[in-house]
C-alpha cells in the first residue's frame, strides 16, 4: 500500500474529475459504497474458485464474530446496493460510477498495489446489446480524454448458462490432454472451473491455450446474435477492436460479452481496464433477472501511462445544454446511437432510452432526466435524414437536418434548465 503525498493528489484529482465530466456526458451518476462488506457477498458473486476468493481478499472476523471482507472490486457493492435501495424500481435503469480504493492481497506488481484504486460504471437494467457498446464507448472517451491514444480494444463472448456447459465440456477434455503441462494452480482449476485456465499469466500457460476450442463455435444463436449486435455498434460510432477469442474475465458472474482494453507501454501486465457483461448477478444476489453490463479501470495504471506527461486539465466552460434522443423503430434506434456519440465526444450530456419504451415514455424519461433539448427521430424524420428539435423550456419545434445539428447547437443555443 502507499501513501498518496500532495503533489500526486493534484494529478489524481484530474483524474477523477475527468471521470467525472465523462460521467456526466453518459448520463451517469455517483454512487459510495463502503469498503468493507459481508464475505458472503463477494463469494457468492466473483465465484468460490477464483483467485480472488481463494487467495486475495482481505478477510477478518469483527467483534460479533462476522466474517467482513475488504473490496476486492466493485461491481458486487453496487449491486447489492441496487437491490436493498430499490434503485431499479418502477423499471428504470439505472446508471452509476464509482470512484475509490479495492484491496487485493495479492503480489504486487507494476501499477497493482495491495490497496488499489479504480473508477468504473455500471448499467443495470437492459440487456440491449447497444449498451455494451455505449460502456465501451465511456471507457475509452475517458482514456482519450487523458491524452492516451496507443490503448487497444479486444473483445470476445462467453456465452452464457445455455451454450456455455457445452463448450466446458469440451474445453475440459482439451485441458485434461496436456494437464501434466500446466502450472500447478492451473491443474486445479481444470477440474474446478476450466475458464479460469483462459486467463492465467504464467506465460507456458498461455502457450498450451492459444490451441484451445474456441468459444465462438458453441455460442447459442442469442449470444451470437448479442455478440454480432454489439460489433456492428462499435463500428457504427467508429471505435475499433479486435476479436480476443480466448479472452474471459477472472470472475464467475460475467455473461456474453466481455472486454478489455490494453496498453503495450505497459509491459508484460498490459490491462488498463475491463469489464462485461452480467446479467445472472442481480438475481443470483436475490433480485428479479436484470440485464447489467460495467467496467472498470485502474487509476495506479494510467498514472503509469501519464508519467512524465501534463494531465489535460477539464475545460471549465459554462454548461452545455442537455439532450435526449427519441425515436420509433430500430433504424431511428441505430440512427440516434451514431448521433448519440458525436454528441457526447463534443461534450454535451446526452442520453437515449435502451427499453425499447413508446415514444410518449421516452417523453417521460426526458423529463425526468431535465433534458434542455429532445430530438424525435420518426418515419418522415428517418426519410429526410434529420430530427425534429423540442426545445422543453419553450415547447418550440423545427426540423434539422442531421448535417445541421452541430452547428445549429453552437450557435443557436437554447434556453438552458437550472440543474436541481
Amino acid at each position: 500500500m502507499a501513501d498518496i503525498l500532495p503533489a500526486e493528489a493534484a494529478r489524481w484529482e484530474r483524474l477523477e474529475r475527468r471521470a467525472r465530466l465523462t460521467c456526466l456526458c453518459f448520463g451517469y451518476g455517483e454512487i459510495r459504497t463502503p469498503l468493507v462488506e459481508p464475505t458472503e457477498l463477494f463469494t457468492r458473486s466473483i465465484g468460490e474458485d477464483t483467485d480472488i476468493v481463494e487467495k486475495e481478499m482481505f478477510t477478518f472476523t469483527d467483534a460479533g464474530d462476522k466474517s467482513l471482507t475488504l473490496r476486492p472490486e466493485g461491481t458486487a457493492g453496487v449491486v447489492r446496493a441496487y437491490l436493498e435501495r430499490n434503485i431499479g424500481a418502477r423499471r428504470q435503469l439505472a446508471k452509476l460510477f464509482y470512484l475509490g480504493p479495492m484491496f487485493r492481497r495479492e503480489k504486487p506488481q507494476a501499477g497493482r498495489r495491495r490497496q488499489f484504486h479504480q473508477f468504473g460504471t455500471e448499467a443495470l437494467g437492459s440487456s440491449n446489446p447497444a449498451l455494451d457498446a455505449e460502456t465501451i464507448d465511456l471507457m475509452v472517451s475517458y482514456v482519450r480524454g487523458l491524452g492516451l491514444e496507443n490503448c487497444r480494444l479486444a473483445v470476445n463472448s462467453v456465452g452464457c448458462r445455455k451454450c456455455r456447459p457445452a463448450y466446458i465440456e469440451t474445453l475440459t477434455r482439451y485441458l485434461k490432454e496436456r494437464e501434466s503441462d500446466f502450472c500447478a494452480d492451473c491443474r486445479k482449476r481444470i477440474k474446478r472451473n476450466p475458464l479460469r485456465v483462459l486467463d492465467c499469466k504464467v506465460p507456458d500457460c498461455g502457450q498450451l491455450v492459444e490451441s484451445a476450442p474456441r468459444i465462438a463455435d458453441t455460442l447459442c444463436p442469442g449470444c451470437a446474435d448479442d455478440f454480432e449486435a454489439v460489433k456492428a455498434y462499435l463500428r457504427s460510432i467508429s471505435l475499433e477492436f479486435t476479436v480476443s477469442p480466448l479472452l474471459v474475465r477472472g470472475l464467475d458472474y460475467y455473461t456474453g460479452t466481455v472486454f478489455e482494453l490494453y496498453s503495450p507501454d505497459l509491459g508484460a501486465q498490459d490491462a488498463l481496464g475491463a469489464g462485461g457483461r452480467y446479467d445472472n448477478l442481480v438475481e443470483d444476489l436475490g433480485g428479479e433477472p436484470t440485464g447489467a453490463v460495467g467496467f472498470s479501470i485502474g487509476m495506479e495504471r494510467v498514472l503509469m501511462l501519464l508519467e512524465g506527461k501534463e494531465i489535460p486539465e477539464v475545460e471549465k466552460n459554462e454548461r452545455k445544454p442537455s439532450i435526449f434522443l427519441t425515436g420509433l423503430g430500430d433504424e431511428a434506434f441505430k440512427m440516434n446511437f451514431i448521433l448519440l456519440a458525436r454528441l457526447r465526444r463534443k461534450g454535451y450530456p446526452a442520453g437515449i432510452d435502451y427499453l425499447g419504451r413508446s415514444l410518449k415514455a421516452q417523453m417521460r424519461q426526458a423529463n425526468r432526466q431535465n433534458a434542455d433539448i429532445v430530438f424525435i427521430r420518426g418515419g418522415d424524420e428517418i426519410d429526410k435524414g434529420g430530427v425534429q428539435l423540442k426545445y422543453m423550456s419553450t415547447g418550440g419545434e423545427k426540423f434539422v437536418a442531421d448535417k445541421d445539428i452541430m452547428e445549429i447547437l453552437e450557435n443557436e443555443p437554447p434556453p438552458v434548465k437550472d440543474s436541481e
